[in-house]
């Protein structure tokens, strides 16, 4: 089935910018709002949700304060999901765009699904 790329911007107001690129670069941080459990070996992060799903994404780029992308290994199309971070010069926030690949239909449940994760990040990011 055919996947389509989709984007969401949240603003983060200010804060900290080394807590932000930690919350969503180190496996600590993922783990306070992403997925229950993060492990990484070199380049392999394993996630884990609950007891029953686990999925390992490679690290394809970073750059850091800047962005992280990754490719699901179990997906063999050129799909990936990347957190990039920008400061608004304005006001001095952050604006965390997510870029991520969905099944044809499912839109709608993946942006709830983010939603939800960045409420999370923001309640433990303190913003």
């Amino acid at each position: 089935m055919e996947k389509i790329k989709i984007h969401h911007e949240y603003i983060l107001s200010s804060g900290s910018i080394e807590v932000l690129w930690n919350m969503i670069s180190m496996p600590s941080g993922l783990e306070l709002w992403f997925a229950d459990k993060v492990t990484v070996n070199d380049k392999l992060y394993t996630f884990q949700w609950g007891n029953n799903e686990t999925r390992t994404a490679r690290l394809m780029n970073s750059h850091q304060y800047s962005y992280i992308r990754f490719h699901w290994t179990d997906d063999e199309r050129g799909t990936f999901f990347e957190l990039r971070m920008e400061e608004d010069e304005l006001t001095g926030d952050y604006i965390l765009t997510v870029t991520d690949f969905v099944e044809k239909g499912d839109e709608e449940e993946m942006e709830k699904l983010w939603n939800i994760q960045i409420k999370a990040l923001k309640r433990e990011a303190g913003i």
